[in-house]
């Protein structure tokens, strides 16, 4: 292990930033739920076509900027634009009175994680050796995750500081997110090869993108049906007996799992071939899923957490790592920007489709039908040849 190359500056520079942001996203993320269905009286469908349409908005966007950052060769300014909205859509949040308000500000939000998402994920791949692939995008996923942890933790603190009061904690929480903006403005730089050169790649759809690519697409498409926003499991436990307050506790939960995982699954897929940790993360997609479908205490909903948390980490760094392997460098950015667009589509029709199934059936229907979708990703996944 001594001697491993070190992962690039520009990695560890990302990891903080999307530290930062995500303890600032994670705090509105961890309330919302709460907000909308006490505060605003919401509901639960109102909350899942929050969520789905918001990102929904941020796949379409990264899209366009993964297509247009490889048109340009620029990575940097696109990565600040992003960062720039979403610090910017923060204030909205505790000004809204109302379910559009709020979709406004989510959508802003989540548009400005959309322009980030792609030219980001394309920088750490035009940084890293191939060899350190993994273990970069996993060190990326698991900063971002410390404050996906802390964000939770967080808001309880400033809940009991502000006697219950989620719009002051709302105005706090804006707070991390415009310093995650200014570092990466000041520590952020352009690789080189891409300030030296004015190149301009031209696509032309779908059909011109690498055919490894699009089958990734397809089953991540599919993987993102059986993936519905978080908010869902903060409701799950709040159903056994989670009180509004405490209900951060269940994303905090998730969080942690989410980061400890993380790193040492994307440096593993370095050493393994990716397709079986993915086919790994979709299989404990399927036992968390098909456990909350049935849990009824707040320990056993517990546990499930904590198995969509190691879900997560070894699925969301791991199809990163594996688009990164198959597309070719002058349509990195675009590979990304479409599969992120795809898996966001996806997200969109899983959280209405979710919070439909939970209004009319209850929670055991919604993640027992999340579990038979991504058991079929997995056999999908399963007919791709191994890969090293």
């Amino acid at each position: 292990m001594s001697n491993r190359p070190r992962l690039p500056r520009t990695v560890w520079i990302l990891g903080i930033v999307s530290l930062l942001m995500d303890l600032s996203s994670e705090i509105y993320h961890a309330l919302l739920p709460a907000f909308l269905t006490v505060t605003l009286g919401l509901p639960v469908v109102a909350m899942g076509a929050i969520d789905g349409i918001a990102e929904a908005s941020a796949s379409m966007s990264k899209l366009v900027s993964g297509r247009l950052s490889d048109k340009q060769q620029r990575r940097k300014p696109w990565i600040l634009i992003g960062y720039g909205l979403a610090a910017l859509s923060k204030p909205l949040f505790p000004l809204a009175q109302g379910a559009l308000p709020v979709m406004g500000a989510r959508f802003i939000d989540r548009v400005g994680k959309g322009i980030r998402g792609a030219p980001r994920d394309a920088m750490i791949a035009d940084e890293t050796p191939p060899a350190l692939r993994g273990a970069a995008f996993g060190l990326r996923q698991s900063l971002d995750t410390v404050g996906g942890f802390l964000a939770p933790l967080v808001a309880i603190g400033l809940m009991i500081l502000f006697a219950g009061d989620i719009r002051a904690v709302f105005w706090i929480a804006s707070i991390p997110a415009f310093l995650s903006f200014l570092f990466a403005w000041l520590m952020l730089r352009e690789p080189r090869r891409h300030a030296d050169r004015n190149g301009s790649v031209s696509w032309g759809g779908w059909r011109n993108l690498d055919r490894q690519v699009r089958r990734l697409i397809g089953i991540g498409f599919l993987f993102g049906l059986a993936r519905f926003s978080e908010s869902f499991l903060i409701l799950r436990a709040m159903d056994a007996g989670l009180s509004a307050q405490w209900s951060p506790l269940a994303l905090a939960l998730f969080s942690l799992s989410f980061m400890l995982l993380a790193y040492p699954a994307g440096a593993l897929s370095d050493c393994v071939d990716p397709r079986s940790l993915l086919l790994a993360g979709i299989a404990t997609l399927v036992a968390a899923d098909l456990w909350l479908a049935q849990a009824s205490t707040i320990g056993a909903v517990a546990f499930g957490i904590v198995l969509w948390g190691a879900h997560m980490a070894l699925t969301q760094g791991i199809f990163a790592r594996m688009i990164a392997d198959v597309a070719p460098e002058a349509e990195r950015a675009t590979s990304f920007g479409s599969y992120f667009f795809a898996s966001g589509i996806a997200t969109l029709l899983a959280s209405i489709c979710a919070g439909l199934l939970w209004d009319r059936a209850g929670a055991a229907a919604t993640f027992s039908a999340a579990a038979g979708i991504a058991a079929v990703a997995g056999a999908m996944l399963w007919q791709l040849p191994a890969r090293r």
